[in-house]
């Protein structure tokens, strides 16, 4: 399958339990325990394939059962697992998450083989299957920040990538600052949410709109800021920052919903659409997500 657009980061199984009851640290109460193909890349990938387009996921998975698993349900959803490293000896990672009607109230990412994979996941870009540092890939890169801060230094420096249109989410505010190592790239796109801008930024934003800015002003080409309920912003160095607001929604869920933002709005750039309209669009397919009107 010719790819459209690479996908680089966790693949991995979620383990969500969910509660329409409001919950505190503590709390044992009825709900639903699912497990689904998840991580940042494949929740991306996942969204993109929904869009019509052809994602390639660049990740470790384990060959344990999980692993084959994991790989088969990609397969059934038309994801080009071909080019993922396959370890003998790294399980398969898992995210485990809780939820209530107070939103997210604790997650753990097991993402240790990943970071263990390290640089291994991206030898396709530069042993020719996919690119070379010579003839470096020339589309579009969506990256999360669950690889190490080290290899995405290497990233953000390496010729196989210096081509690319480089779309990155921090996978979660805990890995936000990882996000440092790749603020320079010329031609670099940060999705975050205000917390994370905030932890980027060393401060705290009252808005949306004024954290994009000071994403910018301190050096990232791009950035899409979001802000739960409220007014989410794109700022584009040397262009007038714009802004969108959130269709007004019941959540169900949240696991995922930023990712969906991201891979919509990716998408529909891809398909031509303006700023404004991309944006929109985004917000649209991230609200339609958390209202549970999206396949898992």
């Amino acid at each position: 399958m010719q790819e459209d657009i690479l996908c680089i980061g966790s693949v991995l199984w979620d383990v969500i339990g969910r509660s329409a009851s409001h919950m505190r640290a503590g709390s044992d109460i009825p709900g639903r325990i699912t497990r689904v193909p998840g991580g940042v890349a494949m929740n991306i990938a996942m969204t993109l394939r929904r869009f019509g387009l052809k994602p390639v996921l660049l990740t470790a998975i384990g060959r344990d059962a999980e692993g084959d698993e994991l790989v088969a349900e990609a397969k059934r959803m038309g994801l080009d697992t071909a080019f993922a490293y396959r370890s003998e000896d790294l399980p398969t990672d898992v995210y485990m998450a809780i939820e209530g009607a107070n939103g997210l109230i604790a997650a753990i990412a097991d993402a240790h083989s990943l970071e263990a994979a390290d640089d291994k996941i991206l030898k396709p870009l530069f042993d020719g299957r996919l690119a070379t540092e010579m003839t470096p890939y020339g589309g579009v890169v969506a990256l999360d920040g669950n690889l190490t801060t080290d290899l995405l230094s290497r990233i953000s420096q390496s010729a196989a990538f210096s081509a690319a249109d480089l779309r990155i989410a921090p996978a979660s505010p805990g890995k936000a600052n990882r996000l440092l190592a790749l603020s320079a790239h010329p031609r670099a796109t940060f999705y975050v949410n205000k917390e994370e801008a905030g932890l980027l930024c060393q401060t705290e934003f009252e808005d949306a709109a004024t954290a994009a800015g000071r994403l910018v002003s301190s050096g990232v080409r791009r950035a899409l800021v979001t802000d739960g309920a409220n007014t989410a912003a794109e700022m584009t160095a040397g262009q007038e920052i714009i802004t969108a607001e959130p269709p007004e929604v019941m959540v169900t869920r949240v696991t995922g919903a930023g990712d969906t933002f991201m891979a919509a709005h990716i998408a529909h750039e891809m398909a031509g659409a303006d700023r404004q309209t991309a944006l929109r669009h985004a917000l649209q397919a991230a609200a339609n997500y958390v209202a549970g009107e999206t396949p898992l």
